[in-house]
């Protein structure tokens, strides 16, 4: 996709790939759980025609460290420092997934680095069941170890992420899979509702949307940055 880097926040190393112009607006891209920054490789050369991409290998995954230590919060704290690193005082935020809820509590925590924020299909923080991961068998690209410390986490989010929801100013684009994906609707549909310049598009293809629709994906995406400041983010609602 595009130059691999690396860079040490907190003395962890993270890798990340860049691409795109280096005067254009940034856009930080952050990966699910057990995904690297090369999930992104079939989208990030349509979004680089207009913005500076940088996709993150987050702790755990990929080319960066797997310091063995892991939470959402840790993952968060890293991605304002790799902000703070690179000089990158305001971005656009794109998270899938687990990388969508470091995503909102990046911007929870620090709206002004925030300038538009991007969410597929990532629902509202609620308690849910747990249940058993199961590691798949051979190599993998991550360290299993997070999954059971980051799955406790979203099993039973602190309740202040819930609240915070509403300090969040960012214009907010909430990308929902639709009925085929495992991520219960109603929960995507409950943060835009929380997020004061929230919307959500619905693309009926499952959990995966950048991948199974990536036209779809970067057309939402590219109209949604591309929007005047000044526009309200909820003015159009929720469309299908």
């Amino acid at each position: 996709m595009g130059v691999h880097r690396s860079v040490d926040v907190s003395g962890v190393r993270l890798a990340y790939q860049v691409c795109g112009p280096r005067d254009a607006p940034p856009l930080v891209l952050l990966h699910a759980m057990g995904e690297t920054s090369g999930d992104w490789d079939e989208v990030a050369p349509a979004l680089a025609a207009d913005h500076r991409i940088h996709a993150l290998d987050l702790r755990g995954h990929g080319r960066s460290d797997w310091p063995g230590v892991y939470s959402l919060t840790l993952m968060r704290d890293d991605v304002l420092g790799f902000l703070d690193a690179l000089g990158l005082d305001r971005v656009h935020l794109v998270g899938h997934s687990m990388g969508g809820a470091v995503a909102y509590l990046v911007a929870q925590a620090d709206d002004r680095r925030v300038g538009r924020l991007v969410l597929e299909d990532v629902p509202a923080p609620r308690p849910r069941k747990p249940s058993a991961a199961v590691r798949p068998d051979g190599e993998l690209p991550f360290d299993w170890d997070l999954v059971p410390a980051v799955r406790r986490q979203i099993d039973t989010p602190e309740p202040e992420w819930l609240e915070l929801l509403a300090a969040i100013t960012a214009p907010t684009l909430a990308l929902a899979g639709g009925g085929s994906s495992h991520i219960p609707q109603a929960g995507i549909a409950e943060l835009v509702r929380r997020v004061p310049r929230g919307r959500m598009v619905t693309i009926e293809t499952g959990h995966l949307i950048h991948r199974t629709q990536p036209e779809r994906f970067v057309a939402e995406v590219r109209e949604f940055l591309d929007e005047p400041a000044h526009l309200p983010a909820g003015t159009k609602g929720e469309r299908p």
